[in-house]
């Protein structure tokens, strides 16, 4: 929870002279606001709204607070904690669960409307870590403390993870990779392979600076929306949005990305629901489909054939075998995948080709009470209705996926396939395969 404002945002304290107002629109202030305040009677409100819907929460602190910003940017001084102390101390006597403290929203590297120097960066989290050690001294499980949340600059986060080898679990960086949402050649960049390819150096990039030094902290992706300043109605909100999100966690996830936050749950256009409606958006089915297929562990993947088709795959989450992640971004060619492994004594991989013939799809679901056997493997087709990439249907096994009559998420129900016969990846669809007969020791190993 966080943005722009957060680090003009002052939290009410009980001592408070001044009332607590909102921000104000005012074009003469940075980001374009007057400074807000945030009243702690919305702060207790919205987490009894966490606490209702099981959300582990991490909130972003003030981080520009105490500083002098410059003209050209640059914010001198240190944070002055007070403020955010007082929040987090309130918060602790509530007993409110906070998952982690972030300090900062897009203040890194040359950051956005402000920055803060690496140096002076790593002091303030070093300082956030002692404030979160006090407060919850003697409880069991503490939050985390979490930083930069900005764009990934090389030089500056490998100078600030240098000097944060104890205080920092996790650091995050921001993905806007697909540039403006205004841009018209939005659509053309998704479908691009060596578009999405580019997308592979932030991450590759963060992972090696982590791994030269001496901290423990692991990499977030703390914030992706894709496209930046809401995204692109009819794209982002779209069908076409599912080629670059799965692409992005499969990618995330094979430098080690252990966390990927998608902007937004709510708002702009690139909501995983409809602003108006609540009705999910192509992109949450996929996310939900991710989240109960893909296991933690990553297996190494290779794909010979068309550079169209992007291929990940993980071990099966909370069942046997691996499941592949498949995304076919040709618009005529169906692909035939054919899948084999690594020796099952070794750790473990995969490699996939592709077949030359192209049969029909047919779908058969499979029943409620069938199981599968070692000759066989689950699949999750998912296509847009009429082949209309600004689709906001989505439709699985050629069935559109709707919410029941009582607004709850639809059956979203394999079909299954012989392990005789290759994984047809249809034109501009995406495949999700798991295949329970295919044991690897990277997948035993927890």
């Amino acid at each position: 929870m966080g943005g722009t404002l957060q680090d003009n945002v002052i939290y009410e304290t009980s001592g408070d002279k001044n009332p607590c107002a909102p921000f104000i629109k005012n074009s003469s202030e940075m980001f374009g606001f007057s400074k807000g305040c945030l009243p702690m009677s919305r702060w207790d409100e919205v987490n009894i709204f966490f606490k209702k819907a099981g959300a582990m929460v991490v909130f972003g602190l003030n981080a520009l607070s105490g500083r002098t910003v410059g003209p050209d940017g640059s914010a001198m001084g240190a944070w002055n904690s007070s403020n955010a102390e007082s929040l987090i101390r309130y918060t602790v006597n509530k007993g409110y669960t906070i998952y982690g403290w972030e300090l900062g929203n897009e203040l890194c590297g040359s950051g956005v409307g402000a920055r803060v120097a690496a140096d002076q960066y790593a002091s303030d989290v070093n300082s956030l870590q002692n404030i979160v050690q006090n407060i919850y001294r003697g409880f069991e499980v503490k939050p985390l403390v979490i930083a930069p949340g900005g764009f990934f600059d090389a030089n500056w986060f490998t100078e600030f993870v240098q000097k944060t080898p104890k205080s920092l679990q996790v650091v995050t960086q921001h993905i806007y990779n697909l540039g403006s949402g205004n841009d018209n050649q939005l659509i053309n960049k998704i479908l691009d392979p060596s578009y999405l390819d580019g997308g592979h150096q932030p991450f590759r990039d963060l992972q090696a600076i982590l791994k030269n030094s001496a901290t423990s902290a692991v990499a977030w992706v703390g914030e992706a929306g894709g496209a930046y300043n809401s995204g692109q109605n009819l794209v982002s909100n779209s069908f076409v949005y599912s080629f670059w999100y799965l692409d992005q966690l499969g990618m995330a996830s094979s430098y080690d990305t252990k966390t990927y936050c998608r902007q937004s749950l709510i708002g702009g256009n690139y909501g995983l629901l409809d602003t108006a409606t609540f009705v999910p958006h192509p992109d949450y089915y996929s996310a939900l489909l991710w989240h109960r297929l893909m296991g933690r562990n990553v297996l190494s993947t290779s794909f010979s054939g068309t550079k169209s088709v992007r291929a990940y795959a993980h071990c099966s989450k909370q069942s046997q075998g691996i499941t592949l992640l498949l995304i076919n971004l040709n618009a005529s060619t169906t692909v035939q995948v054919r899948v084999s492994t690594e020796s099952s004594a070794s750790n473990g991989g995969s490699s996939l080709h592709q077949e030359e013939q192209a049969p029909r799809i047919n779908f058969a679901t499979i029943s409620r009470n069938s199981k599968i056997n070692g000759n066989s493997r689950e699949e999750y087709h998912l296509t847009t209705k009429d082949g209309n990439l600004h689709s906001q249907n989505v439709v699985l096994n050629g069935k559109i996926l709707a919410l029941n009559s009582s607004g709850g998420i639809p059956s979203m129900e394999p079909v299954n396939r012989s392990m005789l016969d290759p994984i047809i990846v249809a034109p501009f669809s995406i495949v999700f395969s798991h295949i329970p007969s295919i044991k690897l020791l990277a997948c035993d190993q927890g």
